[in-house]
């Protein structure tokens, strides 16, 4: 218990640290390149902090266990919005851009709705995972190529400059430096919660639904806490949605692509996957209703429907 204790305490130092260097660093680019910050949480910023996810979810199917690699994606998907994303409003109110109202906030929806039929049969196979990969790529080139063509701002003039604006070299390093930290941070704070976790006594599914995708979503967590006490909200922001597009098609796929699995009925179209769709529904009302501001009021509904998710698990999954 004590060396579990010891992996999660150092894990989670690895992750302050590493998101540090990693909103610098993106933040540094963005400035440089004029590139806007929205772009870079979109994708670099994102990308990065679902690396835990994709690691944790090709070990379990490559163990055979395809609920644990997609219940990882919806818990992880419902962790970051409901979880860091009310958590990240009630530290400073988060500012959504109406672009990404319009546009990246409905494909976060559309492309979590495009697991129901093909997961209908109970399981992915690897044409279905090559299906999710190439839509993530053509996202990701679209969005690369919606910037280049002025689309996307190229600067946001409500975030003030942050003096990480050195040279793209150093940046560039920040930016690998960081998401190494948070990659190890990620995988030495799971490791100790799992040890915990085990020894309170709690099942594998529940770990799996909850300490396992808590875990995988401490990057988003720690590298939106910090981008909003800097200010940056469009890195918050971005990386929330963004994160959550690449679960849903890089995550997914990839491990369909290296291990075909099947699922349970939870997970294609039963109750768990309605919940991850309406937390998503409720994340883009809440940005709606205050008229692109995700307030303290919303953030604590957002917090109290992830204690309800959670209360849903452990009463449906008994413990050991």
């Amino acid at each position: 218990m004590a060396w579990a204790i010891l992996l999660l305490t150092v894990g989670l130092l690895l992750l302050w640290k590493g998101a540090g260097l990693l909103v610098n660093g993106a933040v540094g680019i963005a400035e440089r390149l004029g590139v806007s910050q929205l772009v870079v949480g979109l994708t670099v910023v994102a990308m990065g902090t679902s690396a835990p996810e994709a690691a944790a979810s090709i070990a379990s199917v490559l163990g055979n266990r395809g609920d644990i690699a997609i219940g990882n994606v919806y818990g992880s998907n419902i962790a970051n919005l409901a979880l860091v994303g009310g958590l990240v409003a009630l530290i400073n109110p988060l500012r959504v851009q109406a672009q990404t109202l319009r546009r990246e906030i409905p494909t976060m929806l559309a492309v979590a709705l495009l697991l129901w039929p093909l997961l209908r049969n109970l399981s992915l196979s690897r044409v279905e995972g090559l299906l999710l990969l190439a839509v993530f790529i053509v996202l990701v080139i679209c969005t690369v190529r919606m910037a280049r063509r002025g689309l996307v701002p190229a600067v946001v003039a409500d975030v003030p400059a942050v003096g990480v604006c050195g040279a793209v070299g150093r940046n560039v390093a920040f930016l690998v430096v960081g998401l190494v930290g948070l990659s190890l941070g990620a995988r030495l704070a799971i490791a100790g919660a799992v040890t915990i976790g085990t020894r309170i006594g709690l099942s594998d599914a529940v770990i799996g639904s909850t300490i396992m995708a808590v875990g995988t979503s401490l990057p988003e967590l720690v590298t939106c806490v910090l981008a909003a006490l800097k200010g940056h909200h469009d890195i918050s922001v971005g990386n929330l949605v963004g994160s959550n597009i690449f679960n849903t098609l890089l995550v997914s796929g990839a491990a369909a692509l290296v291990r075909p699995f099947i699922v349970g009925q939870r997970f294609a179209g039963g109750v768990d996957f309605w919940i991850m769709i309406g937390v998503s529904a409720a994340f883009a009302l809440a940005a709606i209703l205050g008229r692109r501001i995700i307030g303290r009021l919303s953030g604590t509904l957002l917090l109290a429907t992830y204690g309800g998710y959670l209360a849903y698990l452990l009463a449906c999954t008994p413990a050991v």
